[in-house]
């Protein structure tokens, strides 16, 4: 370790034991509060508006993420964590979610070779 990051280390650390934790401005927990209220106000003018079909959910699905995402990262602080930790939860969500596109792709063969084999429905 070089003598810079000793020292930036050093200082992050008397600033940490200084105030007796990580402290985040009042701001940014508004903002974040605030863009939550928008987020699901405009979750509620879908339902309000009377949109169908696969825009609804993906509109839905959207909010939702974004929602849920502004709070991990603000709220339960995963904003400020190492990278590794973010990425040993991170990649395996993504991998997750990249079979499931698969699965979802695949499934249109799977009902037609059902099908195929084992006639109608």
């Amino acid at each position: 370790m070089t003598q810079t990051a000793r020292t930036a280390q050093t200082r992050a650390m008397a600033a940490v034991d200084e105030h007796g934790g990580q402290q985040h401005p009042i701001r940014l927990y508004l903002l974040v509060w605030g863009l939550l209220f928008v987020l699901s106000a405009a979750s509620y003018l879908v339902d309000y508006a009377g949109l169908q079909g696969p825009l609804r959910w993906t509109l839905i699905l959207i909010f939702m993420i974004l929602k849920a995402g502004l709070i991990v990262a603000v709220f339960m602080h995963f904003a400020w964590e190492r990278l590794a930790l973010s990425y040993a939860i991170l990649l395996p969500l993504l991998a997750l979610i990249g079979l499931l596109v698969i699965l979802y792709l695949e499934a249109d063969y799977t009902v037609a070779t059902r099908l195929i084999e084992f006639g109608s429905r």
